[in-house]
């Protein structure tokens, strides 16, 4: 299903619901950034997605990484709460919602890097290598947020 981001767009449609997402910035002990090619936008990002009923936050962590990129992960860290209602993203199907994403920093524990129906595309890349990538403004603001290493979450 293809979707639509609209970030503080005045002709953003408005939004009909919140769904609780996970995201994380995974990072290597080469300090190169877990990255994947959205196969609904195109558009580069850092691995996550929805909270599932029975799971906790760190576990729809695991699952998410792991499905979208082959790899194992281990959450080490929360960077914050990300939920701008100028962030709203359409899809297909009518669904308009608000940005609601707990995004954590993780780091690898095994497996190996693939892509999905999710992924079109998955790579370790530098943090030099961020500015060549198309990354939506809400997904830059959590690499910022996460490699910032602050001593207390972010949250708007």
């Amino acid at each position: 299903m293809t979707r639509t981001d609209y970030f503080h767009d005045p002709d953003a449609p408005s939004p009909n619901s919140i769904k609780v997402a996970v995201s994380a910035l995974v990072q290597d002990d080469e300090g190169r950034i877990l990255l994947i090619r959205r196969t609904d936008n195109g558009k580069h990002s850092i691995p996550g997605g929805g909270l599932e009923a029975g799971e906790t936050v760190t576990q729809a962590v695991v699952r998410e990484v792991r499905e979208e990129t082959g790899i194992e992960v281990a959450v080490v860290q929360l960077v914050g709460v990300f939920s701008d209602p100028g962030h709203v993203i359409a899809y297909e199907d009518g669904e308009v919602r608000q940005e609601f994403s707990i995004c954590f920093r993780a780091k690898p524990t095994g497996g190996t890097l693939r892509p999905s129906d999710e992924s079109s595309e998955v790579e370790w890349v530098t943090p030099n290598e961020l500015i060549q990538r198309d990354i939506h403004p809400s997904i830059q603001l959590r690499i910022r947020k996460a490699l910032d290493d602050a001593t207390q979450p972010y949250f708007t």
